[in-house]
């Protein structure tokens, strides 16, 4: 960060970082500000994510960063985290582009896989020739993911799947969809390939957030696919959940840096906005804000700072994960509605990010387990009782 701007690493967190994981955020942090900020502003206007940037990601490592074998770096979480703040601290539609690849797409391919499929797939997609999205909510499933509606049927040695999907990043670039249906058995994973007669995807369009990623649906009118399409590992609900865990992760570190992001524009407008003779920085009013939102900034990085040494001892649980996901997107969006205001008439314009990173911020507290959702798996952590129904 500026020298200038250093008290946003007010406990010297950044002190602590290995030489590697200090290399891996700065080069992050360049590519961000060189080939994706310019431009996204415009992308975020006119509804479109950057599809030629994904190679120049996979180059960077971006994807599948904490995976092993097939040529991926098994890089720790941290490292992991810092790639997925520096990218939202451009914007959501970057980070959850690399959430999606990595933790919804390259994770259940990873674990839960069959050799043929990782040894095809896995290096196409951390090297960004191939794109993947991940479809599990339905029209009328949402929170409830046990109520799908997607069907797998056996048919002789394949099987054939009908429904759809909604809501889904990446689905409309996607050259691979993980789909889970309901079958006999339970739910199943299975990778459905573009083109694949029957599968379609569709753009959404109209969206007020989120506006620089893709959101999709996806229709399986009898999608008739081999066994060796299915994820043999995958069996039950248990295995998409597993999944949301590591993009939840993802999405706890990403949404520190929109927060981050923010507060930094709104301090240096602050110093230079003039009303009544002074800038609006002396005002007691706009320093009280500054400081609140700087303790939440700093208590949010050690929740994930934290979190990610659990996930490398393999200690982390999934109320853990929901604690980190709840907490530093209220966080987040509380500090980007702030700054928002601190800037005034200029916090709606795109010549500014605060308003762009607002709007993100509105779908990411909502995807990958609502506030509410989280809510009540720390209840449920609590007291033992489950809420949900």
């Amino acid at each position: 960060m500026p020298a200038d701007s250093a008290w946003l690493d007010l406990y010297q967190l950044d002190a602590t970082l290995s030489d590697e994981e200090r290399l891996i955020r700065q080069t992050v942090r360049s590519f961000v500000q060189k080939e994706a900020r310019p431009r996204l502003a415009e992308l975020w206007e006119h509804g479109e994510f950057p599809r030629d940037l994904v190679p120049a990601m996979g180059a960077l490592g971006l994807f599948g960063a904490t995976l092993t074998g097939f040529g991926l770096p098994g890089l720790g979480n941290r490292a992991y985290g810092l790639m997925m703040l520096e990218l939202e601290a451009g914007d959501s539609g970057l980070r959850s582009f690399a959430s999606v690849q990595s933790g919804l797409v390259m994770y259940p391919i990873h674990r839960y896989g069959s050799e043929a499929q990782k040894a095809r797939w896995l290096p196409e997609l951390a090297a960004g020739r191939r794109v993947g999205c991940f479809g599990l909510t339905e029209p009328d499933g949402g929170s409830d993911p046990g109520a799908m509606r997607t069907r797998a049927r056996r048919d002789g040695e394949g099987w054939v799947l009908h429904g759809s999907k909604m809501w889904i990043t990446n689905g409309s670039l996607a050259d691979v969809a993980v789909v889970w249906a309901q079958a006999e058995d339970g739910v199943r994973g299975f990778l459905v390939e573009k083109g694949t007669p029957g599968f379609s995807a569709s753009a959404m369009r109209g969206k007020m957030s989120l506006r620089a990623s893709d959101t999709s649906e996806l229709h399986f009118d009898e999608v008739r696919v081999p066994d060796s399409a299915r994820l043999p590992g995958a069996e039950g609900l248990g295995a998409p959940l597993s999944c949301l865990n590591q993009a939840r992760y993802g999405i706890a570190w990403g949404t520190l840096g929109a927060a981050m992001a923010c507060l930094e524009e709104a301090a240096a407008f602050a110093a230079a906005r003039v009303t009544f003779g002074r800038p609006i920085a002396t005002r007691q009013l706009i320093q009280g804000q500054l400081a609140d939102m700087l303790a939440g900034v700093v208590k949010a990085r050690l929740l994930v700072e934290r979190l990610a040494q659990l996930k490398d001892a393999g200690q982390d649980t999934p109320a853990m994960i929901s604690l980190a996901k709840r907490e530093n997107c209220a966080l987040a969006l509380a500090v980007a509605r702030q700054c928002r205001q601190i800037l005034g008439a200029s916090g709606i314009s795109l010549e500014y990010q605060a308003g762009r990173h607002l709007c993100n911020l509105e779908s990411v507290i909502t995807y990958e387990g609502t506030h509410e959702v989280h809510t009540l798996i720390l209840g449920q952590t609590i007291t033992g009782e489950q809420a949900f129904r």
